[in-house]
């Protein structure tokens, strides 16, 4: 399945790239309206969301769609793409450059392959991760095209954990310095390049995890769901205010320390 696996980083790599390059153009300087969840959407995010699909469906007609912005029912195809288009939306309405385009690709329901690109920090990541799939083709996670791995540091007062908006309530209890990123891929991404220690989103929905899943599996990290498990998804379900709250940790013998509080969320 080489050429295969080939193909579907170039078309992903060559999608995230040229539709970031359109993105930085209106960075910061487009208005936001608020959802009906309280999230918030600019025409850039159903811009990038149209094109991706348009993209997808013009070289892969067999594969399926969820995207935040439009297809939110999971389809009864072996493949399917889940985009996030413009994760971070509020950081980047507000000039904040932490925010980026995710891409995962599923197979049966559960994700194999994923990229992110973040275009104003100039940072790609990519992974693959087969599970219990039967699949093959190349294993890892990357960084701009180096691998990359879960730190394995002993726990302290000066690492990182990473919480978002909702999790504040818990910031008291973390033996560590706490960051706030604003973007829930990237919360995760720094656990698996060795950046943080852990990291905690409580409303994360399955467009803001599926590529991140595959990176942090594949780094070496831990995915531990705090309620319910995300994957594999069902086919015709509509996936469209399901959240799954999610706590990453960079190795298993931390969740005996995040866990109990992440359980609060």
């Amino acid at each position: 399945m080489t050429n295969f696996w080939d193909q579907i980083f170039d078309f992903a790599l060559t999608t995230a790239t040229d539709v970031g390059q359109q993105l930085i153009l209106d960075f910061g300087t487009v208005q936001a309206s608020e959802k009906a969840d309280g999230s918030l959407v600019t025409q850039s995010d159903q811009w990038a969301d149209q094109e991706i699909r348009t993209r997808i469906a013009d070289t892969f007609p067999d594969h399926g769609v969820i995207s935040e912005e439009a297809e939110h029912i999971f389809p009864n195809t072996d493949w399917c793409w889940v985009i996030d288009p413009l994760d971070g939306t509020t950081n980047f309405a507000r000039g904040i450059p932490i925010w980026g385009i995710s891409l995962g690709l599923l197979y049966q329901g559960t994700p194999v392959f994923g990229l992110i690109h973040l275009p104003p920090l100039h940072q790609t990541f990519h992974g693959f991760w087969y599970g219990a799939s039967g699949l093959t083709g190349p294993e890892g996670a990357f960084l701009n095209g180096k691998p990359i791995h879960a730190s394995s540091d002993t726990l302290s007062s000066n690492h990182f954990f990473n919480l978002c908006s909702r999790s504040i309530a818990i910031a008291p209890q973390i033996p560590c310095k706490i960051r706030m990123l604003g973007m829930a891929a990237y919360n995760f991404l720094t656990v698996a390049f060795g950046a943080t220690l852990g990291g905690v989103e409580a409303t994360p929905k399955i467009w803001d995890i599926a590529g991140s899943w595959v990176i942090v599996k594949s780094a070496g990290a831990v995915w531990c769901p705090l309620s319910p498990e995300p994957f594999p998804l069902e086919v015709s379900r509509d996936y469209g205010t399901q959240s799954y709250p999610t706590l990453v940790v960079s190795q298993a013998e931390l969740l005996s320390v995040f866990q109990p509080l992440a359980q609060y969320l």
